[in-house]
């Protein structure tokens, strides 16, 4: 899979940027080091000010690149999940038994995240953390309807669209498939929460894991359905 990815260029709604980072060094550095940054100072404490003193280049050079740092934001989560998709897609593909399909899916959306090194200018491990204690504020906005009009979401959209179409293949009986399918997405980035900062309150632990949870809960919800 990893030779496959090499080949691949995860496609970012042309809105979010202004100019295309993956397109010249600068834009690959912007995209490093942002990722470094928000992850050791978090999304409040991130300035295009601080950026362009980390990566000795202006400011203004970054506004060239994305119009805000809200933009920032949206594009680095619309990567990663672009990123979890084909991974997603890759890895399912060829497995027919429609179980076995949702539960490498589950499997994937819900695992610790492993630095992949198809992509030198992306630490997939810090992104991974970032949408975890970030990727709300990309959407807790009054802005949310405009932007999601316009497609900012659309990958993380179709990415629970794939999951749910994977529960309706296990079991097409079941009445919410799409709301099963979100809470996987975003219960996977809460249960990781949780077991990092409020250990008390999730049963997820060094032992037990997010996706050995969520796996239970799923299946337990369609097989409930179909006995029932």
């Amino acid at each position: 899979m990893e030779r496959l990815l090499q080949s691949v260029k995860i496609s970012i709604n042309q809105k979010i940027y202004v100019k295309d980072p993956e397109s010249s060094d600068l834009g690959k550095r912007i995209i490093k080091e942002s990722i470094i940054m928000i992850h050791e100072m978090g999304f409040e404490g991130f300035t295009f000010k601080k950026l362009g003193s980390k990566i000795g280049s202006n400011e203004s050079s970054i506004y060239r690149y994305f119009e805000n740092k809200h933009k920032l934001l949206l594009y680095l989560t619309s990567w990663y999940w672009g990123w979890l998709e084909y991974q997603l897609v890759f890895s399912t593909n060829s497995i027919s038994d429609p179980s076995e399909k949702l539960k490498k899916a589950i499997e994937i959306i819900t695992r610790a995240t492993k630095e992949d090194s198809s992509y030198s200018h992306i630490n997939e491990v810090l992104l991974n953390k970032i949408v975890i204690n970030e990727y709300s504020k990309s959407y807790l906005t009054k802005e949310v309807d405009m932007e999601n009009k316009e497609g900012y979401f659309v990958i993380y959209k179709r990415l629970v669209s794939r999951i749910s179409e994977m529960i309706n293949g296990v079991n097409s009986s079941y009445p919410y498939p799409s709301s099963l399918s979100s809470t996987v997405v975003e219960g996977a980035l809460h249960q990781h929460f949780l077991k990092e900062h409020f250990a008390s309150m999730t049963d997820c632990t060094d032992k037990i894991s997010p996706t050995e949870y969520l796996t239970h809960l799923i299946f337990n919800a369609l097989n409930r359905t179909t006995n029932g």
